[in-house]
């Protein structure tokens, strides 16, 4: 079924609601679209659109990027990571660097990249100089790194691997006592890696709808009203409102090279803890491009006693849905884009970084603060 936005509405609006229904949205990408199109305005009061824990920077583990940072302050060396990842800050005194940005404005060489192809041509360029490439990211930006690696790299190259699987943390909320919502709407962009196939547990097992979606308003709202219409009618299975990308195996090049070159791990994440196959580690064929065993020394266990987030902050409630981005008792005062305190406000896939450029920038008000 096809439609405009406002045709989407009108159906939405035309479904027996109850009181109250929540639909959980993964994806940083989908929070970027609902919030930007003004949707939790547009839609009837009794839904519920809470942000969830889609957001890679967010979560990647203190002790990651701290040990991105020692490296590039203490090893002569070349890091590259994403953009976002510059900015993310750990815990520590304001005297030490307590961020990427923070460690290069101290001398380590340090360059923000956008792609895996990018880590290569800067290895090839300097190939008497270590290169590591700190990768963070979900499942859509660890493929092209597995990409790379099974094409073949640089011996001068070797990667810091923070690669995370969405599934797994919406499964860890499925099973909580209390989830916190009625429907999914599943991350189109991931789906398209993966395949459909990873969601339909939520169906399967926990006996809720589900929809993927991609990136319009047109897409987001088909997903919610699928999702609802399910929920009227009692007969929920997982639609895949996103055909013309995602396909039912996904990307089956992009699974095969993950499989290559990675193995799946038990993973921190950062303020929620370890969560079960929720990771990605270089298999150990790639030792020698495994940065975490050539500048094996760097890791500092005690950083996962530590991992949390910075004092005051409430990132980690953010992700997991328990509460709304102006909730957190720093949004807007302390924390801010321009000065984060927390990880959700760094990136552009953050809530808390979408929430505010989208025109949010008071605390809730007392009452509204909760969304689990």
């Amino acid at each position: 079924m096809s439609g405009s936005a406002a045709d989407w509405l009108r159906r939405i609006r035309a479904l027996p609601l109850p009181p109250k229904v929540k639909i959980m949205n993964v994806c940083g990408g989908h929070e970027r679209a609902i919030s930007m199109a003004g949707m939790r305005a547009a839609l009837p009061a009794a839904i519920e659109l809470i942000p969830g824990p889609g957001c890679p920077v967010c979560i990647c583990p203190e002790e990651d990027v701290f040990q991105a940072i020692q490296l590039a302050l203490h090893e002569d060396i070349t890091l590259l990571a994403f953009g976002d990842m510059l900015r993310v800050p750990v815990n520590g005194p304001r005297k030490e660097a307590r961020s990427l940005e923070q460690a290069r404005a101290r001398g380590g060489d340090i360059r923000p990249i956008a792609s895996p192809a990018e880590a290569v041509g800067i290895a090839e360029k300097n190939p008497g100089r270590p290169v590591v490439f700190f990768a963070a990211g979900f499942e859509t930006t660890t493929a092209p790194v597995a990409a790379m690696l099974a094409q073949g790299v640089p011996a001068n190259l070797s990667v810091l691997l923070s690669g995370r699987r969405t599934w797994p943390a919406v499964e860890m909320l499925l099973a909580a006592e209390a989830p916190g919502f009625d429907a999914l709407i599943a991350p189109g962009h991931v789906s398209t890696v993966m395949g459909p196939q990873e969601w339909e547990f939520v169906v399967e097992k926990y006996h809720l709808p589900a929809a993927i979606a991609g990136f319009t308003a047109e897409t987001l709202l088909a997903a919610m009203y699928s999702t609802l219409r399910q929920l009227a009618e009692h007969h929920y299975f997982l639609d895949n409102c996103y055909q013309e990308v995602v396909k039912p195996e996904g990307n089956t090049v992009a699974r095969r090279q993950l499989n290559e070159v990675m193995d799946v791990v038990d993973a921190n994440w950062r303020g929620i803890g370890t969560i079960p196959a929720s990771g990605f580690g270089l298999k150990p064929g790639l030792a020698a491009h495994n940065a975490r065993i050539q500048f094996s020394s760097y890791a500092d266990a005690s950083r996962k006693r530590v991992g949390e987030m910075p004092p005051g902050c409430d990132c980690a409630r953010v992700v997991l849905g328990k509460i709304y981005p102006n909730a957190c008792r720093l949004y807007g005062t302390a924390c801010t884009p321009r000065k984060p305190i927390g990880p959700c406000m760094v990136s552009d896939e953050g809530a808390c970084r979408i929430w505010w450029a989208s025109g949010i920038r008071e605390p809730a008000t007392p009452g509204a603060e909760t969304a689990a």
